[in-house]
C-alpha cells in the first residue's frame, strides 16, 4: 500500500493501514486540516462560514472518499458546494465561479483504478504551492485541528453540476469559433478511459457540430485500458480513428486535464506537441510569451520566437507553470504531457479548452488531416530513463557535480539540473518520494535521444 505526500497532492492506494495508504482515517485527517489552513488563512472568516467546492473523477473509490471528504468538511464547520462527477479544470472553474474559499478535487489522474487522492485548491481555483501545502501536511501530521460544537457544522449548500457553466465559457472564448468548426463538419473519436470525460467532452463537441464516436466514454471508473494516455495504451483508438473515416481522435485522462491526439490515419500526433499546437494558433491571434515546465520539448519555444514572442521555462508542476506564467505575462503555457493552460479562460490544464481551439485552428486553416498539421512542427524526440540509487545516496551532491562538469553549457538548476546543448537537452531531477534520478533528454531522433540520454547517464554513474 502506498501514501504519497507532494506538491501535486496527497495520493495513495485504497485500503490498508493507516498512515500507508488512503484510508478513511487518513481522508479524514487530511480533510480537517486543510479546513483548518482555510480557517487560518481566509480573512473573510468575518463571520460567515467557509464554503469548498467537491468534484471527484469517475474512479471506483469516488464515492466513497467523498462521502468522506463531505462529512468532514460539514464536521470542520465548513459548508459544501457538491459538484458530483466533475473533471479538474471544471472544479478548478467551479470554485471562482462560486465565489467559494477553495476547492477539493478527488482524483488520482492518471493513476490505475487502486489508486485516488486529494488535491487541494485555494479560493483562485488553483492548486496550494509548496508552502501552504506543507503547512496541511503538518497540521495533519500534528493533529492541530478542532471541529465545532453542534451549531457550527457545516451542511452541504448547493449539489449540482457544474459542467454546462466550464462548456458555455469555453465556447464564449473570443478565439473558439463555433461557427467554423460547425462548417467544417468534424467526425472526431473520443476515448475517456470511462471517466468524467466521456459526459464532458462529447458534449462539448457536439454543441460545436462535431459528430462524436464514443469509445470507452461511460463514467463508472472501471477503465478500460491503463489511463495514462501515452501512445502505448491507445491502441484502441489507433485502429478505430481510420476504421471509422474520424478526423482526429481526442484522448483525456480520467480527470480531462491531460489532452492526448491521434492522426486521421491512427498514428499519435504526440502529447508533447498538444501544447505546441493550440499556442500555434492562439499566437497567431494574440501574439505574446509562453511558459513550459523544463521537461517540456523545446518546440514550444521554436512556435513561440516565431510569433516574436519570449519563451520561459518553470520547474515542474503546474501551479510552478502558472506562477511563471504570470510573472511573464504568458497567453498560453502547459505542460508537454498534454496539459494546455489558456488563463483567458482559467490558471489550470484544461483539456476541453484544448479541444476547442485546436479545432476552430484546423477549420480556419481548412485542413482537414491532423498529421499535415503535426509536419510543419519541429521534429523533435524525447527520451525518458531513470537511474535506481542505493538509499541514502547524496543525489544533490550528484546533481550538483553535473552542474559543474557541464558549466560552459546553458545549465537551469532552478529544478533539478537541466543542459541545454546548441540542439538538444537533457533535465536530471531527483524523486521525492524514492532513491532515483529522473533524465530526460531531448534531440532530433529518438536514437540522439536515447545516445544523449546513455552519455548522461554514465556520467552519473561514474559520480556514484
Amino acid at each position: 500500500m502506498t501514501l504519497i505526500k507532494s506538491i501535486s497532492g496527497i495520493r495513495g492506494t485504497i485500503g490498508g493501514t493507516p498512515g500507508d495508504a488512503l484510508t478513511p482515517i487518513d481522508l479524514v485527517k487530511l480533510t480537517a486540516a486543510y479546513s483548518q489552513w482555510l480557517k487560518e488563512n481566509t480573512a473573510a472568516a468575518e463571520g460567515r462560514r467557509l464554503r469548498v467546492v467537491v468534484g471527484r473523477d469517475a474512479r471506483i473509490s469516488g464515492e466513497m472518499v467523498s462521502d468522506i471528504v463531505e462529512g468532514t468538511l460539514m464536521a470542520s464547520g465548513v459548508d459544501v458546494i457538491a459538484i458530483g462527477l466533475a473533471s479538474t479544470p471544471t472544479t478548478e472553474m467551479a470554485v471562482t465561479g462560486h465565489g467559494a474559499d477553495g476547492g477539493i478535487i478527488l482524483t488520482a489522474s492518471h493513476n490505475p483504478k487502486q489508486w485516488n487522492a486529494l488535491k487541494l485548491l485555494n479560493r483562485q481555483g488553483e492548486f496550494l504551492d509548496a508552502a501552504e501545502g506543507a503547512r496541511v501536511l503538518e497540521i495533519a501530521e500534528t493533529e492541530a485541528y478542532v471541529f465545532p460544537e453542534i451549531d457550527g457544522i457545516g451542511s452541504v449548500v448547493v449539489r449540482e453540476s457544474y459542467d454546462r457553466q466550464h462548456i458555455d465559457a469555453v465556447l464564449a472564448l473570443p478565439l473558439v469559433d463555433v461557427e467554423a468548426v460547425r462548417a467544417a463538419r468534424f467526425k472526431v473519436v473520443v476515448d475517456a478511459v470511462n471517466s468524467v470525460g466521456g459526459v464532458v467532452m462529447p458534449a462539448l463537441l457536439r454543441e460545436m457540430g462535431v459528430e462524436v464516436v464514443e469509445l470507452n466514454c461511460t463514467p463508472d471508473g472501471r477503465f478500460a485500458h491503463n489511463p495514462e494516455p501515452i501512445p502505448e495504451h491507445l491502441t484502441e483508438i489507433a485502429a478505430l480513428v481510420p476504421a471509422s473515416g474520424a478526423d482526429l481522435g481526442v484522448v483525456v485522462d480520467p480527470d480531462v486535464d491531460r489532452l492526448a491526439l491521434v492522426n486521421e490515419d491512427g498514428t499519435m500526433f504526440g502529447e508533447e506537441y498538444t501544447l505546441v499546437a493550440v499556442a500555434d494558433y492562439v499566437l497567431s491571434q494574440t501574439p505574446g510569451n509562453t511558459v513550459s515546465n523544463l521537461s517540456s520539448s523545446r518546440a514550444l519555444a521554436d512556435v513561440t520566437a516565431r510569433y516574436g514572442g519570449s519563451y520561459a521555462a518553470a520547474a515542474v508542476g503546474e501551479v510552478n507553470v502558472v506562477t511563471r506564467m504570470r510573472e511573464t505575462g504568458a497567453v498560453i503555457g502547459g505542460e508537454g504531457n498534454g496539459g494546455v493552460i489558456y488563463p483567458a479562460l482559467h490558471s489550470g490544464r484544461d483539456a476541453l479548452v484544448g479541444v476547442a481551439l485546436l479545432l476552430t485552428y484546423l477549420a480556419k486553416t481548412g485542413r482537414r488531416k491532423l498529421s499535415e498539421l503535426r509536419a510543419t512542427y519541429p521534429a523533435y524526440h524525447i527520451s525518458k530513463n531513470r537511474i535506481d540509487l542505493v538509499p541514502g545516496t547524496d543525489v544533490d551532491a550528484v546533481l550538483a557535480k553535473m552542474k559543474a562538469k557541464y558549466a560552459s553549457e546553458r545549465v537551469n538548476d532552478i529544478d533539478g539540473v537541466k543542459i541545454d546543448f546548441p540542439t538538444e537537452w537533457v533535465h536530471l531531477r531527483k524523486s521525492n518520494t524514492e532513491p532515483i534520478i529522473r533524465i530526460y533528454a531531448e534531440s532530433r531522433d529518438r536514437a540522439a535521444a536515447d545516445a544523449l540520454a546513455n552519455r548522461i547517464m554514465a556520467d552519473i554513474r561514474s559520480l556514484l
